[in-house]
């Protein structure tokens, strides 16, 4: 993410009835009635007031608030809220010289812009507060770019927020590009009802908000109706008025909180979390295999793992909330739930016990290791300066991390102490017994390495009831992910399972299934109550005939409607239109899917992805000449990507220049050294060219690495060329890696005769 996308606490305020003055001639309902504050973007929209207007009544929540970084998440750039230094200050990373600079009271920024040349923009908006503060560049159309370079307000230094070597001028993850794009990232999280509105004609924004920065509407919702009930002054001692305030839950923490895809504009508090987002399950690039947090996922997926989510708990019980901090500090903020009694609001869940002394946490009282926190919610750094603790509980299992890498808060803390020392020190502690306690990480590291023997663990923590959801879920589509298997009835089961990311995993595995399976396995979810599950199952079942829907035909449609209106509301963003272009291409809408790619390409220019699900649309169409044409323009922008080397080299082969295809092989297995297909494909190029020879010495070459397809193939060539001593060798290393092939066992005793008779 191009900011640290951290959404307003959630606020649960006693209302109190009043009468309030509204502002002389305004409807407090109006649409797009910009206020007379500094900030252009500001605009009332309909059902909302202007934030002072809750303050003049709640004025004790406000001032609580204000404290708040959610209350400092974006602000007008001013000698207040600006953190960073600005005094000619100059920063030098990988070439790139950028200078920060003031003038009049207001802020500059000279780095390098969209044309690769040295430019100065000015700082419109600060983005964020603490640990880092971001700054928001306007550079036409509307839009804001988030500079790539952001202030440490510890350390008080200037620091670059990219990895490995600056993106291109202009580029996707260069800060001028769509990565970076404040409209399009950021917007969803930092303001109060932000709307990007993009203008598809000119892909300009007329973004507005009703509040620079998070406010008290964000989690409670518009406040008109709630001003008009105070303003009524009908208030009944006996009966309960109607606040005109929706009930605020957890939903509007999660909904930014959360590695999320937004399918829909318009959240507020008390509508349904998974009818306006779809939630990440727990994919390997995005958790390690116990659960815990590997990228920026945010809070929402490691909490729903939880034991506490499932017994009830909600942010609201840790967090307050208007100031956002802890209740409680330290260890009491646990034990206002692990107490040495059962607390009475848990009827499914004990979780009493004696858990703040020596005894359990084996370290002295007071200290870091004594900390729940500290052993049960580690810490992992986002944006480079950003820590950010786990929120799944685990319990720290450091034999797990010496054998699938996951961490753990004992060596996190004892820094320089191997794994093994801790599961040993544990051992000391509590016996081994705890080495054997169900995890759910052996099952999820299994499916990512494509492990048979992962099979039976998915399986069983899918059926398992007292799993989280969320890993029941992503357990389904892990599980589909497996080759060699037939999973439909896995998929079946799960896509009638109560709990809605049950059924969001089933409807993502379905896609791993024949498309023929698909329908029996998830069409069902086609009419689910949930937005998110529907959207999925649409995509999921794309390429199946209109005339095999039977009585689900309609449920489709609906569900088709939803997908469409995903992809309005992500106008702006180049991945979902290509993926659009790509559900229209299996629902044989051609020139449609050919409008979705070029939209896409449009969006964003320089992504190589985009160009090469155009090339391989005009493959699928026949038109081979144009698919050519795009992967070269793509190799043009991305000339070390071996994937568009390997693509443009087919599309090669299909145009019969064989030679110039031969040639862009050998450039894909140049950059990506360890791909069994690229060097097969070119083997057999050369192979097709009259060049067998040298295919087999490349093929040779590369046999060390005891690659079937290599071997095989290398087993085939060397018998072509009667070279039978190889072809033996060949023979008897393969039969290693197939041990039951009897095919190849009786062309090894060919082999021999021959070579012996010889």
């Amino acid at each position: 993410m191009a900011a640290s996308v951290r959404s307003a606490a959630v606020g649960r305020i006693a209302v109190l009835l009043f009468l309030l003055l509204a502002p002389a001639g305004r409807s407090l309902a109006t649409d797009d009635i910009s206020t007379s504050g500094a900030d252009p973007q500001i605009s009332i929209h309909e059902g909302f007031v202007e934030e002072r207007t809750c303050a003049s009544c709640h004025a004790d929540q406000a001032a609580a608030f204000s404290k708040s970084h959610h209350a400092k998440a974006m602000a007008l750039a001013d000698d207040e809220t600006v953190r960073g230094d600005f005094n000619n200050t100059r920063f030098d990373h990988d070439g790139v010289v950028t200078t920060f600079t003031r003038r009049d009271g207001r802020f500059f920024v000279g780095t390098e812009g969209a044309d690769g040349g040295q430019a100065e923009f000015e700082i419109k908006y600060t983005f964020a507060y603490e640990p880092l503060q971001q700054y928001l560049v306007d550079i036409g159309g509307g839009r804001l770019q988030a500079l790539d370079i952001a202030w440490d307000t510890v350390r008080r230094q200037w620091f670059w927020l990219g990895n490995g070597t600056p993106a291109k001028p202009g580029s996707t993850y260069h800060w001028t590009g769509p990565f970076y794009r404040w409209n399009r990232t950021c917007i969803d999280c930092h303001s109060t009802d932000p709307q990007a509105r993009f203008q598809p004609q000119t892909n300009a924004y007329k973004s507005t908000y009703v509040a620079t920065s998070i406010g008290c509407q964000s989690c409670h919702g518009p406040g008109a109706k709630h001003v008009a009930s105070a303003q009524s002054g009908n208030v009944s001692s006996s009966v309960k008025p109607d606040t005109g305030l929706p009930k605020v839950d957890a939903g509007v923490c999660f909904a930014c909180h959360a590695r999320r895809t937004k399918l829909l504009d318009g959240y507020q508090p008390g509508k349904p979390l998974l009818d306006h987002f779809s939630p990440d399950l727990l994919r390997q690039d995005l958790y390690f295999p116990d659960g815990q947090i590997l990228d920026e996922v945010f809070e929402y997926g490691s909490f729903q793992q939880s034991k506490m989510a499932r017994a009830g708990v909600t942010c609201l019980d840790c967090h307050r909330p208007h100031e956002a901090g802890l209740k409680v500090e330290g260890n009491a903020l646990c034990t206002q739930c692990h107490t040495e009694t059962k607390p009475e609001r848990f009827v499914n869940q004990d979780p009493s016990g004696l858990f703040d002394t020596p005894a359990h946490t084996r370290h002295q009282v007071g200290s870091t290791g004594a900390q729940c926190a500290n052993c049960h919610m580690p810490e992992r750094t986002y944006m480079k300066v950003d820590p950010r603790r786990d929120h799944s509980f685990v319990i720290p299992r450091p034999d797990l991390s010496a054998s699938l890498g996951t961490p753990n808060a004992c060596t996190t803390c004892h820094v320089g102490r191997t794994n093994d020392w801790a599961a040993e020190t544990m051992d000391g502690w509590y016996g081994t017994q705890w080495r054997k306690r169900p995890s759910i990480a052996h099952a999820f590291a299994g499916a990512a390495n494509g492990d048979q023997a992962a099979v039976a663990a998915l399986r069983a923590l899918v059926g398992d009831k007292d799993q989280a959801g969320i890993v029941r879920g992503s357990a389904i589509a892990a599980l589909s992910g497996i080759s060699g298997g037939d999973f439909t009835a896995d998929i079946r089961t799960a896509a009638a399972d109560a709990d809605p990311l049950v059924r969001l995993g089933a409807a993502e595995a379905a896609g791993n299934i024949a498309p023929e399976q698909r329908l029996e396995a998830i069409g069902n979810l086609l009419g689910d109550a949930t937005r998110a599950v529907r959207v999925a199952a649409a995509n999921a079942l794309a390429s199946i005939p209109p005339n095999l829907f039977g009585n689900q035909r309609g449920n489709f449609e609906k569900a088709v409607a939803d997908l469409r209106a995903y992809v309005e509301t992500n106008a702006d963003v180049a991945e979902t239109q290509s993926n659009y272009g790509v559900f229209l291409f299996a629902r044989q809408s051609t020139a449609e899917a050919e409008a979705a790619f070029r939209r896409a390409i449009s969006l964003d220019p320089t992504l190589e992805a985009m160009r090469i699900n155009l090339a391989e649309f005009y493959r699928a169409t026949g038109r081979n000449d144009r698919s050519e044409q795009t992967y070269a323009e793509a190799i043009g922008m991305a000339p070390e990507r071996a994937d568009l080397r390997y693509g443009h080299a087919l599309s090669l082969v299909r145009k019969q220049a064989l030679t110039e295809a031969i040639t862009e092989l050998q450039e894909a297995v140049r950059l990506d050294p360890q791909n069994s297909r690229y060097k097969t494909t070119f083997a057999v190029a050369l192979d097709s060219a009259g060049r067998t020879e040298e295919a087999l010495d490349k093929l040779d070459g590369w046999a060390a690495d005891a690659d079937a397809d290599i071997l095989g193939l290398a087993l085939q060539y060397s018998i072509k060329l009667r070279r039978l001593p190889e072809a033996l060798r060949y023979a008897e290393d393969l039969a290693r890696l197939r041990p039951q092939d009897q095919q190849i066992s009786g062309l090894i005793e060919q082999l021999k005769q021959a070579v012996n008779g010889k």
